[in-house]
């Protein structure tokens, strides 16, 4: 069993910065791929990034992002603090949005193959 607890949503101006942690219980937590999501009004939820687990060292993981965000946001894990963030730079109105973040055995760019959900936090995008 998984549990997430994400938090860093908020409010930035576009151009601006922000980091989304997202924090996991569980002691298999490295093995597992984390995937970040996001859903705006009226709209189906869609990828973001992905990190692979590994159960040896975190240095072997594989990361994976959307196009759309591809050079502006950075997945990566702290295994020790069983934590996993999303550095989101360059931010554009469009990124306004929940953020979720996700578990599963293996990573995936579909929502319906996560096991392990968060609550999702807001990141609001002014022009």
């Amino acid at each position: 069993q998984v549990q997430l607890v994400e938090s860093g949503g908020g409010l930035a101006q576009a151009g601006g910065s922000l980091r989304l942690s997202c924090a996991a219980s569980g002691r298999t937590f490295r093995t597992y791929a984390m995937g970040w999501f996001r859903q705006a009004p009226g709209k189906e939820r869609e990828f973001v990034a992905a990190i692979s687990g590994s159960a040896y060292t975190w240095s072997a993981s594989r990361t994976y992002y959307a196009d759309s965000v591809k050079g502006r946001f950075t997945v990566s894990m702290d295994n020790a603090k069983n934590t996993v963030y999303l550095q989101m730079n360059s931010l554009k109105p469009e990124d306004t949005a929940v953020y979720y973040c996700a578990a599963d055995q293996s990573v995936s760019y579909t929502p319906d193959e996560y096991d392990y959900w968060g609550q999702g936090t807001q990141v609001t995008v002014s022009s």
